[in-house]
């Protein structure tokens, strides 16, 4: 094991699995010899906030996460290039041309026989041959000496030294100088203090992608870093429990960025947000997740930094409000793809039922939600089943239901207007039936199916007003088979997907009803609702 000087703000290690920053070296009162005190990244493994018998030793970030022990019981870690090589590098086991191997998912139930593995051990050995390098939880804590690490592993473009002991930028920095093709970094989970002033210009000048979850690292200190990664397109700052994105280094570097990860912080604030957000121009991806986001306000005069936004994930959040759908698209007008699961919005069980198509209906850029492609079809009928929602809630006239629903003239446009009506008591769904009628003088004959219009001289072929007792909640393949059986169309069973069935829509269009395992209220259909009926020819007896 690496041996240091313990220098405060220096990473230790200890072998029960946790994992601190130095804060004090030196003696306590009333106790013999030297001692480390230390804030812990697990707050649980404290004792107090750097406190002893009244006496201020040290100060904790978080409370009650330091806590006092012996230099001797920590480890301090491996200079990079031993961790490489301990991770990398397997000595060879000699002339045995088989081996007995253990496979470790078998838990010691499993051996078999390996051909040849010194073969293999020799490829892994060259480390000028690597391009991807995890050091993750290897306990790195420094560099080495200067052109040890290029002349050892040139062609690394990504490098991994998450939950390791590097202590600071300077450190990182160290390392990477040497890595001329780096282009991915991760450092989750470490614990960085921020850098000097003299950090070389070519530590990361061809960084694309940069790892920060953990690390509680704040936005100010991440944009004073980011100056220097001309080409970082995509950073995660996850769990560092961000509570504001004020007092941004402003840099053109913050405008290449396309990609930004803040999930399961504290960034409550939306109008923050879209702020905070004005230097990245070229922002495509965003993700908010468990950040406690309640609301969506109204856009008003303010201005939006997020229209170029085509990915957002607000999942795990507050929202509770449909409204805040409406407000979402105000700020992100060309929105392709939307994660709202695990909010009330979805969770309540009046919204819940229809959460989904109200969301489709009310952005029109949408192409994915909650990971599922939305397909024209679904689009469509989303639309509809919107429209008919909204005829039947909101009362008066259109400038009411715009009010409340900002897309309902633009639907009204692209389908036409929903008919409005008001359920009758007995709950039964009174229908004008027009179908394919079999040998019987009470029917006219249908010989062709409707051409997506109700006419006036489809009501000539009227059969009957018929009243159907169903329920809201029959699936749209049962309806079919009722209908025939209404209709008297012959004894016989029929395949299902040779009846065809439209709803008469509020500008006499018709809607093709084709998803047999929605429910009729989810169509929109009601009391009072026409219902168009073809029998294909091929299902005659």
């Amino acid at each position: 094991m690496h041996h240091v000087l313990a220098a405060i703000g220096s990473r230790i290690y200890l072998p029960s699995g946790y994992f601190g920053t130095v804060k004090y070296f030196g003696p306590i009162d009333g106790t013999a010899g030297l001692w480390l005190g230390v804030e812990w990244d697990d707050s649980t493994r404290g004792k107090h906030d750097g406190i002893k018998d009244g006496k201020r030793y040290f100060n904790c970030r978080v409370p009650h996460s330091g806590s006092f022990i012996r230099p001797s019981s920590a480890c301090y870690g491996y200079p990079f290039l031993q961790a490489l090589k301990n991770k990398y590098v397997e000595a060879v086991h000699g002339t045995a041309f088989q081996e007995k191997i253990v496979l470790g998912s078998s838990n010691g139930a499993i051996e078999v026989e390996a051909v040849d593995l010194d073969k293999i051990r020799g490829k892994f050995s060259n480390l000028e041959r690597l391009r991807e390098v995890s050091l993750d939880n290897e306990m790195v804590s420094t560099g080495n000496n200067p052109g040890e690490i290029l002349s050892t592993c040139p062609n690394v473009r990504g490098l991994d030294l998450s939950a390791t002991l590097v202590s600071s930028w300077d450190v990182v920095a160290m390392i990477t100088t040497e890595l001329h093709q780096l282009e991915r970094l991760a450092l989750n989970r470490n614990r960085l203090t921020p850098p000097s002033s003299h950090l070389p210009a070519s530590a990361w000048l061809r960084l694309s992608e940069l790892q920060l979850n953990g690390t509680w690292i704040s936005w100010e200190e991440f944009t004073s870093i980011a100056i220097l990664m001309p080409q970082l397109r995509m950073v995660e700052l996850g769990y560092n429990g961000l509570t504001s994105l004020s007092h941004a280094k402003i840099s053109t570097v913050l405008g290449h960025i396309e990609i930004l990860n803040f999930d399961s912080n504290k960034l409550k604030d939306w109008q923050h947000i879209s702020e905070a957000m004005k230097p990245c121009t070229s922002l495509q991806r965003l993700i908010l997740s468990s950040n406690g986001i309640e609301g969506i306000p109204p856009r008003e005069s303010h201005p939006s930094h997020l229209q170029g936004l085509k990915v957002l994930s607000l999942s795990s959040n507050r929202l509770h409000n449909s409204r805040d759908i409406d407000q979402l698209y105000e700020w992100c007008p060309n929105l392709e793809t939307l994660s709202l699961a695990k909010n009330p919005l979805s969770e309540v069980s009046d919204v819940s039922r229809s959460a989904r198509q109200q969301v489709i209906a009310k952005i029109p850029s949408l192409r994915v939600l909650d990971a599922t492609a939305i397909s024209t079809k679904e689009r469509s009928d989303s639309e509809l089943f919107y429209l008919s929602f909204v005829a039947k809630t909101v009362l008066g006239h259109d400038e009411d239901k715009l009010k409340e629903h900002p897309q309902w003239k633009t639907l009204c446009m692209k389908h036409g207007r929903p008919a409005e009506s008001t359920a009758d008591r007995d709950g039964r769904l009174g229908r004008y039936l027009i179908g394919r009628p079999l040998l019987d003088d009470r029917f006219i004959q249908c010989s062709e199916p409707p051409e997506g219009l109700f006419t006036p001289g489809m009501q000539g072929d009227l059969i009957v007003s018929t009243s159907l007792r169903v329920l809201s909640t029959m699936k749209l393949g049962l309806f079919r088979l009722r209908l025939v059986k209404a209709l008297g169309a012959g004894k016989k069973p029929r395949n299902r997907h040779d009846i065809y069935v439209w709803l008469r829509m509020g500008d006499d269009t018709l809607a093709l009803l084709q998803n047999d395992d929605q429910e009729l209220g989810w169509w929109g259909i009601e009391n009072n609702s026409h219902i168009v009926v073809y029998i294909s020819r091929q299902t005659e007896s």
